[in-house]
């Protein structure tokens, strides 16, 4: 995964990987509260843990990872 810092916000760069997994997921660059509120209320998505193992998304990078 290389540069974890780049890929959270400022805020969370010093977090540890388990501060991390912890944090919400508007943590993630790119990721707006606004976006953590709709994964939240289609899929119950708190924080980055929740996004990393949510089962839909484990599924979706299964199938893409079969279609290569």
């Amino acid at each position: 995964m290389g540069d974890i810092a780049g890929k959270v916000d400022k805020a969370f760069e010093a977090s540890s990987v388990s501060e991390l997994a912890d944090a919400p997921v508007d943590a993630l660059q790119g990721v707006s509260a606004a976006d953590a509120e709709h994964l939240k209320a289609a899929f119950n998505i708190k924080t980055v843990r929740d996004l990393g193992t949510n089962k839909y998304f484990l599924w979706a990078q299964a199938i893409a990872k079969l279609a290569e």
